[in-house]
């Protein structure tokens, strides 16, 4: 899982594969040996999280929540558009 930004110890992941395990979008932080997953409101979803380093992964979720979303659905947008397009049969003339 890629790592998509650092901050103050803390590590923010994020799996741009969609595998139809989750239905929320989220991603994951890392501090020490915590680790919890966040949605995009900056709200645990599982797992547990220091509440000082909480309070600045929320803050992180919220300046970046329309970016990373929107980047989150071009990847998901791209990936069904190539699973939807029919297999193409011959080569170039």
């Amino acid at each position: 899982m890629p790592t998509i930004s650092m901050f103050l110890g803390i590590l923010i992941k994020m799996n741009w594969k969609d595998t139809g395990q989750h239905n929320t979008p989220h991603f994951h932080a890392f501090y020490g040996e915590h680790e919890a997953v966040f949605g995009f409101d900056g709200e645990i979803i599982a797992g547990s999280f220091p509440r000082r380093q909480s309070v600045f992964v929320k803050a992180w979720a919220l300046i970046h929540e329309g970016r990373v979303g929107r980047k989150l659905e071009t990847r998901r947008k791209q990936r069904s558009d190539i699973q939807n397009r029919p297999p193409e049969i011959g080569g170039k003339a």
